[in-house]
């Protein structure tokens, strides 16, 4: 059995761009507290997801629980929760995820787009924001023209903190219409048969992978 993966009618709506959230694979064992050893294990699966939505290649980050966000042709990049991919790039972007929530940026009129790990303490330091203003600066984004879609990740009751509100709220200050901003509404928490959930299993558990690029 191979990964199950969901998409989002938001970004399936963007021609060119493919996307998808690689979810739990119930065959796979991944209670571990190892996140080298838990990624391990779902690399097989990972791929036979990636090749269904013919991702050859994908650019994949550390993840620290920060803020930096990261353009680079490199395969893999340190110490970085965002990466962002420039117009006329061809490369897809991966972020793994348990709870936290994956980010996908998308100007679809300049092409360029941008993936983020945004959790708690990512949320606090606004790396969404910090993100929509990278598009804007360096890639020439009009925020009225990009498109924000939040993952499913843990939300209360199980979890203090509404994260996800934070993120809508950085990205609408800086002016992303509340209509291009979508959130799936899912708590990765209550529904361990689909997702990882990195509170409820008190961290032995796997990754959700959220991947994008325009490869068409």
């Amino acid at each position: 059995m191979s990964t199950s993966v969901e998409t989002f009618p938001a970004l399936a709506a963007v021609e060119g761009f493919t996307h998808g959230f690689l979810l739990r694979d119930p065959e796979v064992d991944t209670t571990t507290t190892d996140r080298i050893v838990v990624l391990g294990r779902l690399a097989e699966s990972h791929r036979r997801a990636l090749d269904a939505l013919e991702i050859r290649a994908l650019q994949t980050a550390e993840q620290v629980h920060g803020d930096l966000i990261v353009e680079s042709d490199a395969p893999y990049i340190e110490d970085a929760d965002g990466l962002i991919a420039p117009p006329g790039s061809d490369r897809a972007l991966g972020i793994y995820v348990a709870d936290c929530c994956a980010v996908w940026i998308v100007d679809p009129v300049t092409r360029a787009h941008a993936v983020l790990h945004s959790g708690r303490k990512g949320s606090e330091l606004g790396i969404a924001p910090q993100a929509v203003r990278r598009l804007l600066l360096e890639h020439g984004s009009d925020p009225a023209d990009l498109i924000v879609q939040l993952s499913p990740c843990i939300r209360p009751p199980l979890y203090e903190i509404d994260f996800a509100r934070q993120i809508r709220a950085g990205c609408l200050t800086e002016g992303i219409p509340a209509s291009q901003i979508h959130d799936s509404g899912t708590c990765t928490g209550s529904d361990l048969a689909l997702y990882y959930s990195y509170r409820v299993e008190k961290g032995a558990t796997g990754r959700m992978l959220a991947v994008a690029g325009f490869l068409g």
